[in-house]
């Protein structure tokens, strides 16, 4: 099984390695491999860079699809591009997940309409405002609508993740995950212990 892990300039750190810390405890079982609008070094919001495997021509056939958010997401909710390449693969993958305001991106393709979804609550209105077609659900950690799986900010994308490991590969080796990276798994998907800081952040400009 192959997952890609997108990546464009100034995501959010642990939106990705989180859950790929998670998958990446799967050995074998799983292949990681890394995409961007074009191959090579892009930074995140916190500076450190992550190279892309690949761009979007030549990214390989995916299974799992990963798609962090950060305050890169504004400028590429207009990258038609990036929208181009999520409406022509993630329908494609087994199970296609965001994290944060990666939402975002996913509802401006159009890709969760008819489906529930969530994304970072302090920011919450930037996804909703990408689609009236979404059933936005605002107490939530994250949310599995079956080939699309979504989650609340930051660390929620970390727990989504052993949640999506769960399905694949089983409790076992979920829990085996767990042990190995010695992480509290916060399970409930319904108990969201942000939603009281609903649309308190302030986006730039």
């Amino acid at each position: 099984m192959r997952l890609g892990a997108i990546f464009y300039n100034d995501f959010e750190l642990l939106d990705v390695y989180g859950p790929l810390e998670m998958f990446g405890a799967l050995g074998d079982e799983i292949e990681i491999v890394t995409i961007a609008e074009r191959a090579g070094p892009v930074s995140s919001s916190a500076g450190p860079k992550t190279i892309a495997d690949y761009g979007f021509n030549d990214a390989p056939e995916l299974d799992l699809i990963l798609l962090p958010g950060g305050i890169g997401t504004i400028p590429e909710l207009a990258n038609e591009a990036m929208l181009t390449f999520l409406k022509a693969r993630a329908p494609k993958s087994q199970i296609t997940m965001s994290v944060c305001t990666g939402s975002a991106l996913l509802a401006k393709a159009g890709l969760l309409n008819g489906l529930a979804a969530t994304s970072n609550k302090l920011f919450f209105d930037l996804a909703r405002s990408q689609s009236d077609q979404v059933d936005w659900r605002e107490a939530a950690r994250w949310v599995d609508a079956g080939r699309y799986v979504t989650s609340s900010g930051v660390s929620a994308g970390t727990d989504m993740a052993l949640a999506v490991i769960q399905r694949l590969f089983g409790s076992e080796a979920a829990q085996n995950v767990v042990n190995y990276t010695e992480y509290q798994w916060h399970q409930d998907a319904a108990a969201d212990p942000f939603e009281s800081l609903l649309n308190q952040g302030q986006l730039p400009g």
